[in-house]
Formats: structure tokens, sequence, C-alpha cells
């Protein structure tokens, strides 16, 4: 369902669902009393200048009657957000592709309290591309190689390869080395993640999650002693979180994450200590040319900052 209203400063138009009846004569009427803690004359105001439209383009004024249309869009007032510390680099665009890598704590799409700092409206505005969408996504906390869309016409060739698990990743992470533990190693299990539950859970009954584990460097943390490894991680499913509960699992959870193996309490971003997990490549056949494409990240993990080709 296509929005009436373009997107303005990289971020799209907000749909809203309108009910058939109620005690509302407009649609402006039950708008206001949905969000009665928004300030009302703030909403009054973006009817009046017919920032409110329906499907068809339509503008829904403060008097449009409540059930004429069944969704209006219209623009949300954002917050200032200061912004975060972190930038991203281009490592490849032309018209139907833009990759890029993500720094770490940047989101890839808006949402919370992320709008205006995430890596879409970021580069939906520093590249004048309005249409700009993701292909996959990163976590937050993740940093690496990151695939957009820039072309509708051509986008549903590239999500294709990510639904036919045509895509090959590797990630690269930094956690403590087990001397017993023995690589390359393989770890399945199944994964459920609940949409009331903030963590992946490994659970009884047939794996849906595989990955495999290489062990590619080692270094002693002159701080505590510890000996640290360089992870290379070939996930061969994409469950939320898979990376971080596979290594938690064998003893080796990813330095600096706060999920796993224990949750921590909610804290700042700690921009001195952020997650040691990179989406290092991603590669596959080029839908468009028939040619083997990859883009390699040029970022390094603070760990292990000279890093492994």
């Amino acid at each position: 369902m296509k929005s009436p209203l373009p997107v303005r400063n990289g971020v799209n138009a907000t749909r809203m669902r309108m009910p058939e009846e109620g005690p509302w004569a407009t649609a402006m009427e039950y708008v206001l009393d949905k969000f009665n803690h928004v300030d009302p004359a703030g909403i009054v105001d973006r009817f009046v200048r017919g920032e409110v439209k329906a499907l068809g383009g339509e503008v829904v004024t403060p008097s449009t009657p409540l059930n004429e249309h069944v969704f209006i869009w219209y623009y949300r007032e954002l917050p200032v957000e200061k912004r975060l510390p972190v930038e991203l680099s281009i490592l490849h665009q032309d018209e139907n592709l833009v990759v890029v890598d993500k720094p770490h704590f940047l989101p890839t799409t808006p949402g919370g309290m992320y709008v205006q700092e995430s890596a879409l409206v970021r580069l939906r505005v520093l590249l004048d591309l309005p249409e700009l969408v993701p292909i996959h996504r990163l976590d937050r906390m993740t940093a690496g190689v990151l695939l957009f869309s820039a072309n509708p016409e051509t986008r549903g060739k590239y999500q294709l390869l990510f639904e036919k698990r045509r895509i090959q990743k590797t990630y690269r992470a930094a956690a403590p080395v087990r001397p017993e533990l023995e690589f390359p190693l393989v770890v399945r299990s199944r994964m459920m993640k609940s949409r009331t539950y903030l963590l992946a859970q490994e659970v009884p009954g047939e794996p849906n999650a595989e990955t495999r584990i290489e062990l590619l460097d080692t270094r002693q943390d002159p701080a505590t002693g510890t000996l640290l490894g360089l992870y290379n991680l070939a996930p061969h499913t994409g469950k939320t979180h898979q990376l971080r509960v596979h290594l938690a699992s064998q003893g080796i959870g990813i330095l600096n994450d706060p999920f796993y193996p224990v949750l921590h309490e909610q804290a700042p971003d700690d921009y001195a200590r952020p997650l040691q997990l990179l989406a290092h490549s991603i590669s596959f056949t080029d839908p468009l040319t028939g040619e083997p494409t990859s883009y390699a990240s040029r970022l390094r993990l603070s760990t292990f900052p000279d890093g492994v080709g």
C-alpha cells in the first residue's frame, strides 16, 4: 500500500487505520482522542495545512467524516534527536544498490527513540534518495556491511536472494577462548524469540538455527590476562541474535554483550566498549548481471584492530 505522502526529511509518513464507527463525527476528532497526550493544536494544524491524506491522495480536512476513508497518512512531529557520535561510510553505490559500513550503536531503521538517527534516514538525506530501503538488517549494536535498495523496480530481485538463502555472510567476533573447544565448530539449536520477551532463547526441538565457528587468531588481554579469540562466524540461518546466543551457549559469549549470556541492567551507550561483533562480508550472484559479487567491511573490532583479512 503506497503512501500518498512523499518521504519528508528521510522519514516516511505514518499510516493509521480508521474505525468504521464510534463516538467521533470526523477523522480529526478520532485522531485528537487517540493522541490526547499530544499537543492538540499541532494535530489540528496538520489537518488545516492539508498534510493528512487518504490512499487516493484525497486531503483529509477537519470536517472529513470518520468513516469516509479506511486509512489516512500523516507526518509525525519528530523530537529533536542528539546526533550519535558515529559515522557511516559508503562501500558501493550504483542505481540499484547502496552498500555501507554501519557503525556500532546506529540502528538500521527508525524505531523507538531513534528516527533521524538511523542508517536509513541518514542515507536518504545524505544521498537524496527518498525511496531507499534496507534489503536486510543489522542489530543496532552490530557493525558492518549493510545493503540498501535504491531502485524499486529491481528491489524484489535482491530481496529474493535473502528469502531463498542465496546469500553468503561472514561475521567476525571477539570472545574468550576455551582450550577444550575444537574448531571449526558447528552449532545447531532450536531458537525462539517472543515479541514480549527481550531475549532469544534456545528451546528443545528440531534445530532451526546453524552457525559455523572458526578460531582465526588469539591474543592475551593485557588488563585481565584472559586469552581472547578472533572468531569467524558463518550463519546458515538468520535467527534474531543467533550468533550471540550460539557463542554464549559454548561458554564464549561475545565481548561487551549486554544480553548474553547474562542480561545486564540497561545503561547509557558506552562508545568505548562496543559489542565485539562485525558483519564482515556478504557474497552473492548478482541477479541483474549474473556475476559473482562480494562486499567486505573496512572496519575492525577494537579488540583485534589489526584483524584478519
